[in-house]
């Protein structure tokens, strides 16, 4: 066979190599007309790609107990306030707040875990607009990462658990690509999962998003696809690149990041309007999370209202406000709340926490060491009839209280004994 019949024979195989090489990459790679029914278009950079999909609603939509638009409202709330919280957004327009959730491959911590998609909200003049950024296959990270960055102009991120998960995972991953893309904002963060955790631990079973949605949010979501099938579906998406297979969890995150909205406004009224908006559970809680953060007289005041408004927290509530008048000297307020604790609680915690400050007060303040023995008396008999452990006390210890209280007495009857002779 002649040279040029054996180069012709090699040139067909190769056009059928070359062709079979072409629609491999049509089948693997995203293709525009694939996604543009899913409101999702192709982002190329650096010879990567990236995908963003971006959803609008118009703020007359309702999302649980809400209208996405009532967002506005709060803000303003926030800006006339003059309440100091870790959730004010004082200062802040209403787009500068930009709510935030990933998708990963795993739940782990590390290099080693993926995200593959980035979602995000933002609530606008006239619209809430969200837009999800999907990683169409390992090796393009790059191109997710600089289409997520490109357009932030926000103050404070929103999330659920943010601080501990979401946004560590995205400073992870960006840590490897940094010389690529651009830096990290240096953001605010507002994460809604401790504020849950505060208000309503002792109402809900857990303080998943899942249960506040539909414990106190009233939102219902309908063929949702659980989060932790989420990986294992977006790696079947990596091998067989159909939007179909990975739609469901993009709508997940979508309600995700609408909850959000949701979550922040139904907080911000119960913080903004705790007399007429929050249960006597909530107010506590709420007084107590303002105790904590050092808001004194806020709290003091969340403390009152909740004595007029709740008589079944009422105990609670003289106690922690007995605790005020304690650290401001205010002593015969103080002690006045205490001794009414003693003689109308049924509380046997309170009733022990009481009495055990009116025996340091007066042990201490007072060296009245007849009524601390009462007091501690009090206590051990409490704690001796208590089928239960109340404040952690040994009784021993209440046992050693009173025995030293017992011979302080003793030794002051004597050193009057002995000045009066």
């Amino acid at each position: 066979m002649s040279l040029k019949n054996k180069l012709n024979r090699l040139k067909k195989h190769v056009i059928r190599e070359e062709k079979d090489s072409s629609d491999q990459q049509v089948e693997h790679d995203p293709v525009d007309h694939l996604w543009k029914e899913h409101q999702t278009s192709v982002f190329s950079y650096d010879k990567q790609v990236c995908l963003i999909r971006e959803v609008t609603y118009p703020l007359d939509y309702k999302h649980g107990h809400y209208q996405l638009g009532e967002f506005h409202k709060i803000v303003s709330m926030w800006n006339e306030s003059d309440q100091t919280h870790p959730l004010s957004c004082k200062g802040h327009d209403a787009s500068e707040l930009f709510f935030f959730d990933t998708e990963t491959t795993g739940l782990g911590g590390g290099a080693g875990n993926t995200i593959f998609l980035l979602g995000q909200a933002q609530v606008f003049a006239d619209r809430v607009v969200i837009k999800q950024h999907l990683l169409p296959k390992p090796g393009n990270e790059v191109a997710l990462y600089q289409s997520f960055l490109q357009g932030i102009n926000s103050k404070t991120l929103v999330t659920y658990n943010g601080k501990a998960f979401d946004w560590p995972q995205v400073k992870t991953r960006h840590t490897l690509i940094r010389d690529s893309v651009p830096s990290l904002p240096a953001f605010g963060h507002f994460d809604l999962f401790h504020a849950a955790r505060r208000l309503w631990k002792n109402e809900l079973e857990s303080v998943r998003l899942v249960n506040v949605e539909t414990e106190i949010l009233n939102i219902t979501r309908e063929n949702d696809i659980p989060g932790f099938l989420a990986p294992m579906l977006y790696f079947q998406f990596v091998k067989q690149q159909q939007p179909d297979i990975i739609m469901g969890v993009l709508k997940h995150n979508e309600i995700d990041v609408l909850s959000l909205i949701t979550l922040y406004i139904h907080l911000s009224i119960k913080l903004l309007e705790t007399d007429n908006e929050a249960n006597a559970s909530e107010h506590y809680e709420i007084a107590r999370w303002l105790d904590y953060i050092g808001e004194k007289s806020s709290a003091f005041s969340a403390y009152q209202s909740l004595m007029e408004k709740e008589p079944n927290n009422k105990d609670e509530a003289n106690y922690n406000l007995s605790l005020h008048y304690k650290k401001q000297k205010e002593w015969n307020k103080a002690i006045e709340s205490w001794k009414e604790i003693i003689h109308s609680s049924n509380n046997k915690t309170i009733t022990c926490k009481a009495s055990i400050e009116l025996a340091k007060y007066y042990e201490h303040k007072e060296k009245n060491y007849e009524d601390a023995i009462h007091y501690s008396e009090l206590v051990y008999k409490v704690v001796n009839e208590s089928e239960q452990v109340l404040l952690k006390l040994d009784i021993r210890d209440v046992e050693k209280r009173i025995n030293r209280l017992k011979r302080k007495y003793s030794e002051n009857i004597a050193r009057v004994s002995a000045k009066s002779e």
